[in-house]
């Protein structure tokens, strides 16, 4: 949250994106043989694909930042409209994100979504250093139907702090015995 002068706390940011770099290492060495094909709880991703999916809401972030410089610099209506028309392909959007969170986990699998996360909580921890204090106030539209952390409008400061939401939300799914 911004303070009383509008500046954004990145401390805080970069610890929660510290602090979910370490819990996904941890949920990582927990995770026994046993877990990583095991259902998880509410979802119909197994363990290995569900902590896959976790990474990837914050590779998501990545891309995000890259279309929120851009749609917030154009007319509200065009990223209105963008939302829109993404909300209307929540079906096929809900099929490819399940499906490529399963192809993904065979590929980013448990010996290397680690690293991978590691990597790319790195990449946003510098982009957020070099963050001009202003751009964090921009935002644009985002498709609600697609995430439930997906709010109609978005700053980049939300946006930032948005896989931590993610993050925790998915880490309550799973049903690694180690953390039971």
């Amino acid at each position: 949250m911004a303070d009383e002068h509008g500046k954004v706390d990145r401390a805080d940011i970069a610890a929660d994106l510290e602090r979910a770099r370490i819990e996904f290492q941890r949920l990582l060495a927990a995770a026994g043989p046993e877990d990583w094909c095991s259902p998880t709880s509410g979802t119909r991703w197994t363990n290995e694909q569900l902590l896959l999916h976790m990474v990837f809401g914050y590779m998501v972030v990545q891309r995000l930042l890259i279309l929120v410089r851009i749609f917030s610099r154009l007319p509200d209506p065009v990223s209105r409209a963008f939302a829109n028309i993404l909300d209307a392909a929540t079906r096929p959007f809900h099929l490819i994100n399940y499906y490529g969170s399963c192809a993904a986990a065979t590929v980013y699998n448990r010996r290397r979504m680690g690293a991978r996360l590691d990597r790319v909580i790195g990449s946003l921890q510098r982009r957020l250093a070099r963050e001009n204090d202003a751009d964090f106030a921009r935002g644009m539209h985002y498709p609600t139907n697609w995430d439930p952390f997906f709010e109609d409008f978005m700053t980049l400061e939300d946006l930032y702090r948005y896989p931590g939401r993610h993050f925790a939300f998915h880490a309550h799914q799973l049903t690694l015995t180690a953390t039971q």
